[in-house]
Order: structure tokens, then C-alpha cells, then sequence
């Protein structure tokens, strides 16, 4: 189940429930609870006025856009663009100004391993001025 696809009333069975929240924790957290500990220390390093809630809603989100992103073009650069310039993007849990951050983020979570060892915050916000200049150079406008 992904995060576009929750619904207050559900009439599946909790054993069809309990399997969905499973697998989309297997996807979110390949790595399990290691990575999970892992990301949720680093969103707050990037974001220290944030909480759980606020930055891992978002990550996830910008995740899940960045994957349908993959499966529509060649490239990973090609779906970076895409995000970056097409405005791809939940505008009510994705704040435009953020987007950048939050790619920096879903790419330094697509490169780790098992031993989920994330850059630091300061390497985070490095690359999403990278992203955000290449973004500029594109004369691109977050509308």
C-alpha cells in the first residue's frame, strides 16, 4: 500500500492489512529496522526543527514519486530531471523548496548497503544545492 493509497474506512480483512503494511515496509526499509533507526536520524540532522512525522511522510513520498519517476524514463538522471523540472510532486506533503533536499535524501537512500551508513546532514544539503543549481541553469521555475 503506498502512501497515496490510504483510506480512513478499509474493508480488507486485518490479516490482508497486517501483509500490505508489511510489504511497504519492506520497500520503505529494505534494511529494516537498522536503516530505519538510521534515516530517521538524518532527517532530523537535515531538518532539526522537524519531527518523525513531518520528515519521514515526505522522504517517503519524494521515494515513491522517484521510483515511478525510474520506471518512466532510462535514466536515474533522467528521473531526477523529471522530478526537478516537471514539478512532479504531492503539494500538500511535499513543499516545493524542500523538493531538492528531499531528492538528496531518496538518492542517499537508494546508495547505501546493509551497513546503512548515511552521508552527513551537511553532505545532504551539499547535494541538494547541486540539484537545486542544476534546476536554475535549466531556467526552471517552481510554479
Amino acid at each position: 500500500m503506498a502512501l497515496g493509497e490510504y483510506t480512513m474506512f478499509s474493508w480488507k480483512s486485518k490479516a490482508t492489512q497486517a501483509r500490505e503494511q508489511d510489504e511497504y515496509e519492506k520497500w520503505a526499509f529494505p534494511y529494516g529496522d537498522l536503516q530505519r533507526e538510521k534515516l530517521q536520524v538524518l532527517l532530523l540532522a537535515v531538518y532539526p526543527k522537524g519531527t518523525i512525522p513531518t520528515t519521514l511522510v515526505p522522504f517517503l513520498t519524494c521515494k515513491e514519486l522517484y521510483e515511478k519517476a525510474l520506471k518512466k524514463v532510462e535514466s536515474r538522471d533522467e528521473a531526477i530531471d523529471l522530478l526537478i523540472n516537471k514539478q512532479i510532486r504531492y503539494k500538500r506533503v511535499l513543499k516545493q523548496k524542500e523538493m531538492t533536499t528531499y531528492i538528496a535524501l531518496v538518492l542517499a537512500d537508494a546508495e547505501i548497503d546493509e551497513r546503512c551508513e548515511y552521508p552527513q546532514a551537511d553532505a545532504i544539503h551539499e547535494r541538494a544545492r547541486e540539484l537545486e543549481s542544476l534546476r536554475r541553469a535549466k531556467g526552471k521555475r517552481w510554479e
